[in-house]
Parts: C-alpha cells; structure tokens; sequence
C-alpha cells in the first residue's frame, strides 16, 4: 500500500505575470510559486524534454468524458474518451501523430485555442471571456460543452522545480459549471448545467525521463456551496511545491502540505485514503465506482495509468481553519507511472 510522507513546504504566491524560463531556456527562478489565476508566460522553446498539454475532464450524471490535446516533442497523443456510467462501457479514441504535427496548443495558459487533428479524431478548445467552448468529434462520439466559470473564480496555478532545466507549471482549475449535449451513437445526451462539472489540467514544462504522480479532483454542491477538490503527490515531493488546495465557492485556500496517499494496488477499486499526517488539515476517503486503466510499453517510451472515477468524503480546511466537508463531491484519484 503506497504511502508518502508528509512535509509543510515553504510556498511563495505570484501575484505579478512572470516568465517561466529565462532567456536561456532555463527555470527564472522568480517564477516558482502558486498563483490564484494564470500568471505565468510559458513560451517553451524548441525540444529538450518538453511537454505541453491540455486536459479536460467532464463528469455529468450520465457520462465522464475526458479530452486531450498533447505535445510530447517527438509526437503527439490526443484522446478522446467517454464512460457510460450505467452500462461502464467505454469509447476509446487515441490518435499519435509524429513530431507532433499540427497540434496546435497555445504559448501561455488561457491565451489561445488548441487543436487537435488526426485520422479518426477532431479537437477544438476556444477560450473566451471566462468560459471555454469543449468540441470534439469521432466515429461514434460528438461533444459540444461550454464549461463557465463566475468573475473572481480562482484556479491553482503551481511551478514544480526539480532542476534549473527540468520544471513543471501546471494549472488545475477545479469545479467550473458544464453544459451542453454529448452524442454517443447517434442518441443524443443533455448535459445539465448545475450538475455537471469539467475540470482542466494545463500542462507546460520539461520533465525528467521517468516520473510518477498521483493526482485528485474533485467538484459538487454541498450545503449549497461550490465545492473543489485539488491534491497530488509524489511528482512533487522534494521541490518545495505541492499542488494541493481546496476551492470553496470560487475562492481558493492552498495547502502546503506533501500529503499521504494510501490505496491498494491489487484492487484499485478499494477505497482510497489522502491525507496529512496529523490529518490538521486534509483527511479525505475516495470511493471509486470505475477504473480506467490504460498501458504503454514501447521500450524507451512507456506508461501506466489507473485513474478512478467516484466520490469524495471527509473534509479540507480552509486558510482560517475551517473544516469543510467535501461528502458526495464528485471526481478521479489516480496513479500514473511514465518513462517519456
């Protein structure tokens, strides 16, 4: 059962606009910390490791779906994804295009639209005046979603340093409103606004050739406020950043703590435990009601991904000490395990 130790980093808020990399190329060292919105400029320039990314996932009452349009230097991967959560089946569309030919993913977070085109696959992420418009198309799958968010809604934008050439900026932006229609076989699907909830993992940087990371989200109502859940580990452990933090009606309250995480490789469907050590501040149970599990394994290029789609329990605190309960709060827990 895996488990982490848990340290209080030490983390310091952006809140001016700041270059990721110095004109070298390498990590600005003004730029690690967190902000509460995108601040960071992440124009990464030619190879070296880099990867850039968007992901989107959307759980709505009927159906999760996820969308990616991804950049990994020597190739593309986009994806197309989408759960039936009565019957479990699920619709799988991967497209890998090499060196990444015509992705098109914007410089700097919120910046631009991102494309993604290959054989079987269509993608397009429009971002407007706080909302995104979510499209993309396959045989069997069509989606159109506009996932809003309120004036003041704040995100959790985080630089993870491991060296002066390998860093991370990541931005997870939790518990934004969905809408919209999904197509599955040609049965159309409504997706109702006040129940449903996309969430983006933004992704720029130039990571070390074998990684692992554990990541959660979560977004819902309860007692009538908007709740979201944001935790990870491992990926982060040792840097000084953690990208950990709660979202209560659009305000966030961020955690500094490396966090435990305990769950069962042998079944991964086993309830799953996050949480500080003295359990002050996060002490949170996930119950899964679906595994997506998918493997790699090309020799130099390999990877291994469970990612658990169920319900959050238990409660984060905010920055003045309140516990709030997370229970019935909707989302994935997963474990990802990378050579790339």
């Amino acid at each position: 059962m895996p488990t982490d130790r848990d340290v209080t980093a030490t983390e310091r808020e952006i809140t001016e606009p700041v270059d990721l990399c110095l004109p070298s190329g390498r990590l600005n060292p003004a730029a690690v910390g967190w902000s509460r919105r995108p601040l960071h400029g992440t124009a990464l320039r030619g190879w070296g490791r880099t990867k850039r990314w968007e992901y989107w996932g959307v759980m709505t009452p009927t159906h999760v779906v996820a969308l990616t349009v991804a950049s990994l230097d020597y190739a593309a991967q986009h994806q197309v994804w989408v759960l039936d959560r009565t019957t479990g089946e699920e619709i799988d569309r991967v497209a890998v295009v090499p060196f990444a030919r015509g992705a098109v993913l914007p410089a700097s977070c919120g910046t631009g639209p991102s494309r993604a085109t290959a054989r079987g696959l269509e993608i397009a992420l429009d971002e407007g005046d706080r909302r995104t418009r979510l499209r993309a198309r396959t045989d069997r799958v069509q989606v159109d979603l506009l996932s809003t968010s309120d004036e003041g809604h704040e995100s959790l934008g985080v630089v993870v340093p491991w060296s002066a050439r390998r860093f991370q900026y990541t931005v997870k932006d939790v518990a934004r409103p969905v809408t919209g229609t999904l197509v599955v076989d040609g049965v159309a699907h409504h997706v109702p606004d006040g129940s449903s909830w996309a969430v983006l993992d933004h992704g720029r940087g130039r990571w070390p050739y074998s990684m692992r990371w554990n990541w959660g989200a979560g977004s819902g109502l309860v007692d009538g406020r908007t709740v979201g859940v944001q935790v990870g580990g491992r990926w982060t452990d040792g840097t000084g950043s953690t990208e950990n933090a709660l979202l209560l009606d659009g305000r966030l309250h961020k955690n500094s703590d490396e966090l435990v995480w305990e769950y069962d490789r042998a079944d991964w469907l086993a309830p799953w435990r996050v949480h500080d050590v003295a359990r002050e501040r996060v002490d949170l149970t996930f119950t899964p009601f679906h595994e997506r599990a998918s493997r790699m394994n090309l020799g130099v290029v390999a990877g291994e991904t469970h990612q658990c789609f169920g319900t959050w329990t238990g409660w984060m605190s905010t920055d003045a000490g309140e516990r709030v309960r997370v229970d019935g709060v909707e989302g994935w827990a997963e474990e990802a395990r990378n050579r790339w």
